[in-house]
């Protein structure tokens, strides 16, 4: 296996996740970067990180880094991906993987340019269960493909000045949990949605606070997706076909879906489990690098898109840069 010099930008809980998965899974965190020194100094110990810059600056300088994970909130992910390569380094970065379709449309032309890799840390594209499920419906024996619905709901306390409802960051749903929705959507639909039908209600602030969104391809297939940031919903997802109907619940780290057909007979695909969720991200992302192939970067421009679409029809604008 091909040694990576792994960097880490961020030292929140995402970053302390996917660190612990790197040093179970042998691989080498070089360095971490951070905003102080004292929380860089705080992740590199308790993950063995070997070395801990206490500035975004520093990180960028240190040549031996391979690839950047971005773990840090989604309104600096624009910058900080473009300067990691500009830097001449691989880049996966944590969803949204940016805030509007432009940013990605930009960084997708410098990642060209520079024949490096940009991936976005989005589970659901490299989950062994969505592979299984993909090929089940592939086969036919599901009949054809005719809507999805999915379901995502967090209660988050009414704090303008949170991340999450402020609009200087980039708050609201769509940007935050709705980037699984909708691609869990568009990863399982045959062709990006061309129509879009769509209500939101706006937090105090302007953000979305929750919405139903309805989508449709040329080929009839037809999409639901319900948000909401100040109410609990499953996380569940729901594939509808000809001869039947595909249950998941826990979408985002998925290992079990329930398969029931016309008959009522039901059937269950399990895979792996659901602490191995990032390990399939990074192996994803050491794959590309070796075959010069960005994975599913494509369906992460297209959520890009749809979100604009979306938030356009809204009113709301996500130009933060």
């Amino acid at each position: 296996m091909t040694t990576h010099n792994w960097g880490i930008l961020g030292t929140g809980t995402i970053a302390s996740e996917f660190a612990t998965m790197l040093r179970e899974k042998d691989r080498t965190i070089y360095s971490v970067g951070s905003r102080t020194q004292a929380k860089a100094d705080d992740f590199a110990n308790q993950h063995g990180v070997t070395y801990a810059h206490g500035s975004y600056d520093s990180f960028f300088q240190d040549e031996q880094i391979d690839i950047v994970y971005i773990a840090t909130p989604h309104s600096n992910h624009y910058e900080l991906i473009e300067r990691s390569l500009q830097q001449g380094k691989h880049v996966l970065c944590e969803k949204a993987i940016t805030v509007n379709g432009a940013q990605l449309k930009k960084l997708m032309k410098i990642a060209i340019e520079r024949s490096l890799i940009l991936m976005e840390a989005m589970t659901i594209y490299h989950m062994p269960l969505y592979k299984k499920i993909k090929d089940k419906l592939v086969s036919g024996e599901m009949g054809a493909l005719k809507m999805i619905h999915v379901t995502f709901g967090s209660y988050k306390d009414d704090d303008a000045n949170n991340r999450f409802f402020n609009p200087e960051l980039a708050g609201g749903a769509l940007l935050d949990i709705g980037t699984y929705a909708l691609s869990f959507t568009r990863f399982f639909l045959s062709s990006q949605p061309t129509e879009i039908q769509t209500m939101v209600k706006p937090f105090h602030t302007g953000v979305d606070e929750q919405s139903t969104i309805l989508l449709r391809n040329d080929l009839d297939e037809m999409a639901t997706v319900s948000l909401a940031f100040r109410a609990k919903m499953p996380k569940r997802g729901m594939l509808i076909c000809e001869k039947g109907f595909i249950h998941i619940d826990d979408f985002p780290r998925a290992v079990k879906a329930v398969v029931t057909v016309t008959s009522g007979a039901t059937e269950t695909i399990e895979t792996s489990v659901t602490t191995d969720a990032l390990r399939y991200e990074a192996v994803a992302m050491e794959q590309a690098i070796l075959t010069g192939k960005p994975a599913y970067l494509q369906l992460s421009k297209d959520v890009m898109d749809l979100m604009d679409r979306i938030r356009h029809a809204w009113g709301i604008s996500s130009s933060v840069e």
